[in-house]
């Protein structure tokens, strides 16, 4: 079994920077991608970064893409996300969470994190 643990959410202004990170821990084989996603209470949960597991692949959504970073140490089983030039708009719970192949759709990831708060607020 696999376990997901987030951590370094927070509040920030507008133009602010938080790296998130996503412990792995436990038996992941078979876990082929990691990826952080995103929901705001009145939107669905999408994708906003996706990594391959030995971090030889990665996708971000069109909205971060020149802001967000996504990587993987898999020296430490770290899945982090360096965001910067944070908006409003990236105000959200964000969890990350594996699965088997790559995909944007929340109903490919069969494991997931607790998630952590990110506000970005001026």
């Amino acid at each position: 079994q696999i376990f997901l643990k987030e951590s370094g959410g927070g509040s920030v202004r507008p133009g602010g920077s938080l790296r998130l990170s996503c412990k792995v821990s436990g038996d992941y084989g078979g876990i082929n991608y990691f990826g952080w996603f995103r929901q705001d209470p009145r939107k669905s949960r999408e994708a906003v970064a996706l990594v391959s597991s030995l971090g030889g692949h990665d996708w971000r959504a069109g909205s971060v893409e020149d802001r967000f970073t996504i990587s993987v140490d898999t020296a430490d089983d770290t899945i982090s996300l360096q965001m910067t030039k944070l908006k409003v708009d990236d105000t959200g719970e964000y969890f990350c969470a594996g699965g088997r192949r790559f995909s944007i759709n929340v109903e490919d990831f069969t494991h997931w994190g607790q998630g952590t708060q990110v506000t970005v607020s001026s």
